[in-house]
């Protein structure tokens, strides 16, 4: 093994000489200096079709209700107002065609949460639409609402059946097991916060054709909500877009409400509707990451390994289906995390409540399940005594090779562990021993100030759990100039996507990057495309855009190696020329000979992931083509008398395979902690006792700040390459990163423990500590002084 680690060193950032390859370089994103002057369009910065009008949403004041009518009047009275959308003017299926179709396009009969579009208004501007939204008037009676896990709970109340997923004896085990845990606590949900907000154009063409403009993670599923909501097929709706300024998975299946709402408009007034959400709108609207909370016991035995374990894990699904069926899916995926489960009970309980419908967020639900595990380590380690980086390694699943403690809950092998050489490799980047006698010091000196420590692992698998989204198509095209233009299904929200695949095909083709361009996506380009999610687009766009070029490029090859008389195979593509055995020709003028002999310059390529089986009701099988791995040792500091604390510094070591892009891969790293963080810290969703999400704008809801990112935050990544067939052997980057914030969580609970052993309480009292996430200052303190 190269045990060189990868650092963020300057020399790493530099762009390329024409003359070197572009994957395994710093290439700036491909958007990076539009981004900055401003220059870069997003869908509401796009000349308006002539005669385009506004839409604004008309929402329920109430969590649950029977919807009695609309009153409409005042609006259609005001200026510039056109016209008012309700159910009754759906030419197609009133109901969404989401997957578990139970969600209406617009409310009709009942409404389910604070926030549900009723109705919609159209108008000449952006404002007269949103004020006469204002005036509709809607006459609700008020029906009882559950707004918590223990409401859907208790009145069995689920969006889906639940699931259990076992392996050995966990009841015995617990029994026989020398020490016994058992507790209850709770994670919070996170607004996603996306700089560009939900929107859509919608624009009628000739013969009753659509174009859409839309800020999507899922162009493919956006064509067919709006095909199926004005009953038309899909053939006959283009949906495109460019850019998104920003996703984090609300844009998955939730940027389709917008695009329907927008056409049904369009097509009722017969003219261009454009639908921007207002920030407040949007909390009030869209769905959050999950909240979860967790019912646990576990056994384990003087050196801290767990023996058994029963877990249930309650989602808070909102009022519909959306996505939550994935995501708690993946939430008993990850409840293992990097451990080792012999007798093990997990439960996932898909809850009902009349909240907004919770829907995909970075991670899908694999940090749910990875903190629920950390936290019950930390438990066992302060319960025992013990460092808790020990327990957690003596925890793991076993090394590369290791023929036991190999295989998860779920049944797939864990072949490439490699956290046992990862973890002692921070360890000493991070100094943690060190570092650790110095807490502890510090600590025994300081009265109201309380240091805490913290390593966490992260083992995340990468894969569609739904096995059939794990496929991509592209399309290259060589003009006679010698430029290349790429398409392929995936879409760009800053993540650096175009930028990779750009690398990925001027290498193919032995062109420098500049000859290449990546346009923006489109439905009539690559057709039922999957989301761009689960931090698959570069395996899946990126390969497919790869098999795309290596057919024009065998097409050229086989060109000059009938001018030359030799193999096809002893042709050469590099630094923008073509060598033969022969010659060496420019890489532009093979092109315009081959076009001058009609050889073919343009191919599609696909791409389907290998390996992966999964049996999604049994929740068994191998759903994950590889996994990525990573750790982050983060230290924190609290003030006891108020709560408040302080991200001290981070350490982290990542394993992003071969990185094909090291400045892009260590900004997804950097954003994604930063964005975990801020889950686990700031980020707090409060709901009134009438379902009316208090928290629904900046002032109210935090997200971290450039202040709250710690002074010291080094990144470094893991050497070596991915061992499974990836473009460039590289791995997935987005989501992982997420939970190594899960460190500053654990690091938060050390310093609480320190606290409450400083106030007197002694074995398990102090051991114990009692809270549940985000960790406000206001549950710092309360965790610090709880009995």
């Amino acid at each position: 093994m190269n045990d060189r680690l990868i650092p963020p060193a300057a020399e790493a950032r530099t762009s390329p000489s024409a003359s070197a390859s572009a994957c395994g370089t710093s290439i700036p994103h491909e958007s990076a200096r539009a981004q900055v002057q401003g220059l870069a369009p997003y869908v509401d910065d796009l000349p308006e079709p002539r005669g385009t009008l506004h839409a604004a949403p008309v929402m329920s004041p109430v969590a649950h209700g029977r919807l009695n009518g609309v009153d409409a009047s005042a609006a259609l009275a005001m200026p510039g107002v056109r016209a008012v959308v309700l159910a009754a003017d759906i030419p197609g299926d009133p109901v969404l065609a989401s997957f578990s179709h139970d969600e209406p396009v617009l409310a009709q009969g009942t409404v389910q949460f604070a926030g549900q579009v009723v109705a919609l208004v159209v108008a000449d501007s952006v404002m007269a639409a949103r004020h006469a939204a204002r005036a509709v008037k809607l006459d609700i009676t008020p029906l009882p609402a559950l707004l918590t896990i223990e409401d859907a709970m208790a009145a069995n109340s689920f969006v889906l059946p639940p699931v259990t997923v076992a392996r050995g004896d966990a009841a015995a085990a617990l029994a026989a097991a020398p020490h016994r845990l058992k507790g209850h606590f709770a994670v919070g949900g996170q607004e996603h916060f996306y700089l560009e907000g939900q929107i859509a154009l919608a624009v009628p063409q000739e013969q009753g054709q659509w174009r859409v403009v839309s800020s999507t993670q899922h162009p493919g599923e956006v064509q067919h909500w709006v095909a199926h909501a004005l009953g038309i097929a899909n053939h006959a709706v283009v949906v495109e877009c460019r850019r998104m300024g920003g996703g984090f998975g609300g844009k998955e299946t939730q940027a389709g409400h917008l695009a329907v709402w927008a056409a049904l408009a369009a097509h009722k007034v017969g003219a261009p509707v454009k639908l921007r959400l207002d920030r407040d709108d949007d909390f009030m609207i869209t769905g959050k990451r999950h909240p979860f909370a967790y019912d646990y016991e576990v056994g384990f035995d003087d050196s801290g390994r767990i023996q058994g374990l029963t877990i249930d894990m309650m989602a808070n699904c909102g009022w519909s289906a959306d996505l939550s069926g994935p995501v708690a899916d993946r939430a008993v995926f990850h409840v293992d995390n990097a451990y080792f489960l012999q007798d093990v009970v997990i439960r996932s309980h898909r809850c009902r409540t009349h909240t907004q419908s919770h829907t995909a967020y970075r991670g899908f639900g694999g940090p749910q399940g990875v903190i629920a595990i950390e936290t019950l380590l930390g438990d066992i380690a302060r319960a025992l005594g013990k460092d808790a980086l020990a327990v957690r390694t003596a925890n793991l699943y076993g090394p590369r090779g290791a023929t036991e403690r190999n295989v998860t809950p779920y049944q797939m092998q864990v072949e490439d562990n490699i956290l046992h050489e990862l973890l002692p490799k921070l360890e000493l980047l991070a100094h943690y021993q060190r570092r650790l006698e110095g807490v502890l010091a510090w600590n025994r000196q300081h009265k109201h100030i309380k240091r805490g420590l913290a390593i966490t692992p992260v083992k995340f698998g990468i894969s569609f759990t739904a096995t059939l989204f794990n496929q991509a198509g592209a399309l290259v095209h060589v003009y006679t100039d010698g430029s290349v233009q790429v398409n392929h299904g995936g879409t760009e929200m800053g993540q650096g996507l175009n930028t990779k695949v750009a690398q990925v095909v001027a290498d193919e083709l032995g062109v420098p990057l500049a000859r290449v361009l990546v346009t923006a996506s489109a439905t009539d380009k690559v057709p039922n495309a999957s989301a761009t999610a689960a931090s698959s687009g570069t395996d899946l766009n990126g390969k497919a855009a790869q098999a795309a070029a290596r057919t024009v490029r065998g097409q050229l090859a086989d060109f000059v190696a009938a001018l030359d008389g030799c193999a096809p195979e002893a042709v050469r593509f590099a630094d923008g020329q073509i060598t033969s055995p022969q010659a060496v020709r420019d890489f532009t003028a093979v092109v315009q000979q081959a076009y001058a002999a009609r050889i073919q310059l343009w191919s599609d390529g696909f791409y389907r992931t290998p390996k992966i089986h999964y049996d999604k009701v049994t929740l068994t099988g191998r759903p994950f083509f590889y996994f990525a791995y990573g750790a982050a040792c983060s230290e924190v500091a609290i003030d006891t008398r108020t709560g408040e604390y302080r991200v001290l510094g981070v350490d982290i070591l990542h394993d992003v395979g071969r990185s094909i892009n090291p400045a892009i891969d260590i900004g997804q790293i950097e954003g994604g902690f930063v964005q975990g963080m801020g889950w686990l810290t700031t980020e707090e969703l409060v709901w009134t006792d009438k379902g009316l999400l208090a928290t629904k704008a900046p002032s109210t809801y935090k997200i971290p700040t450039a202040a709250d990112v710690p002074a010291r935050l080094n990144v470094h990544l893991w050497p070596e390459e991915n061992r499974e067939d990836t473009v460039f052997r590289s791995k997935a980057v987005g989501e992982p990163p997420f939970m190594l914030a899960i460190s500053v969580w654990e690091a938060l609970r050390e310093a609480i423990a320190a606290a409450r052993a400083d106030r007197g309480l002694a074995g398990a009292a102090a051991a114990a500590v009692q809270m549940d996430a985000p960790a406000t200052a206001e549950r710092v303190l309360w965790a610090v002084n709880a009995p």
